[in-house]
Order: C-alpha cells, then sequence, then structure tokens
C-alpha cells in the first residue's frame, strides 16, 4: 500500500518569490519521490499577482479568490478554506500572503500552516520590519520561517536567518539581502517538516 502523498498548497498575494525558490527546491529535490509531497496548487487573494504566472510557469496549477468580494474577513477565509480543502494539504504556506487570517482559519490548519516573516522574530512583528529595524540601531535583522498561531508572527519557530545591518543599508538594501536568505530557508524548513508529517 502506498502511502497518500503530502500535498502543499501555497498562498501568496504578490511577487511569489518565496512560493517560486519553494516550488523550484521541490522539483529539484525530487521532493515527489523522497517525500513522498508536492506542491499542488498555488491560491492568491489578488487577480493581477505577478507570482501566479511564474506559479504556472514552473507547472503548477493557480486558482485566485480575490478577498475584495466578499462582505467580510470570515467569509473570505471560509471560502478560501473551502479551496484549500479541496486539495486536501498536509501543509498550508503563507509566502507573501497579505491578510490577517481569523482565529477560525488558523485553528483548522492547526500544525499545518506555515509562514516566513521578515525580521527575527519575536522582533518587528508586522509590517516595514527593515525600516524598523534600522531605526532601532539593530547590528543584525533576518527571516523567520514560523508555525502561525492566532497572534499575528508569533508561534513556533522553525529556522531563522540572521543577516548584518551595514552601516549605509536603507530598508530596501536590506530586504533585499534578507530576501536572498528567505530563498533559502524557507524550502529546508519546509523539508524538516513534512519529514515529521
Amino acid at each position: 500500500m502506498t502511502e497518500k502523498m503530502k500535498n502543499i498548497v501555497i498562498l501568496i498575494s504578490g511577487a511569489g518569490s518565496n512560493m517560486a525558490a519553494l516550488i523550484k527546491t521541490a522539483q529539484e529535490d525530487n521532493w515527489d519521490g523522497l517525500l513522498g509531497a508536492r506542491v499542488v496548487a498555488v491560491i492568491s487573494n489578488k487577480p493581477g499577482a505577478e507570482g501566479m504566472a511564474l506559479a504556472q510557469a514552473l507547472g503548477v496549477p493557480t486558482q485566485v479568490l480575490d478577498h475584495k468580494g466578499f462582505a467580510s474577513r470570515a467569509a473570505f477565509d471560509a471560502a478560501l478554506q473551502t479551496l484549500i480543502d479541496a486539495h486536501q494539504p498536509a501543509l498550508v504556506v503563507l509566502a507573501g500572503f497579505m491578510r490577517i487570517l481569523t482565529p477560525d482559519f488558523v485553528a483548522h490548519y492547526a500544525g499545518r500552516l506555515v509562514n516566513i516573516h521578515p525580521s527575527l522574530l519575536p522582533a518587528f512583528t508586522g509590517l516595514n520590519t527593515h525600516r524598523r529595524a534600522i531605526e532601532a540601531g539593530c547590528t543584525v535583522a533576518g527571516a523567520t520561517v514560523h508555525k502561525v498561531t492566532a497572534a499575528l508572527d508569533h508561534g513556533d519557530i522553525l529556522a531563522q536567518a540572521v543577516v548584518p545591518v551595514l552601516p549605509c543599508d536603507s530598508a530596501e538594501t536590506l530586504a533585499a539581502r534578507v530576501l536572498v536568505q528567505e530563498h533559502l530557508i524557507y524550502p529546508q524548513a519546509i523539508k524538516a517538516l513534512l519529514q515529521v508529517l
């Protein structure tokens, strides 16, 4: 009897660079054969998200569920949950998905919902992390992969990458260097998590 495939659904809102890094790593490292895992869908809440064309070019089916078509956050999350559950996911991966999720949605995927955040959590939850790190005089910044809980940017830390803050850094230059590390640690963290599911 063959083991059930561990399906991964990725949620994005924008360019999808972390999504692309994850899909490419999964394909190049043969997660399908080695881990019994595959990315089965990329879903965006924004119809024009750049990452959708990128996902399609990488051979992954895409779906759009525009949050603007819903009267409430709860209504959108309920519809999104239905869309995701059709894929029977082992993991739901947030890759630049710019929505605060309802507690019911988070509870439904407890232990199976993962995010990457561009700071060394617990420092600088929320937005504008790079500017805030520079303004606070931090000598290091970075990124954190964590399980998602109902509390924004909290949950068990799965991986972190540290990036030095240079004297000449702007929020943009720091963000670019952190993103390079995000593309490395996110696939590694997801792979490690898949091995224990």
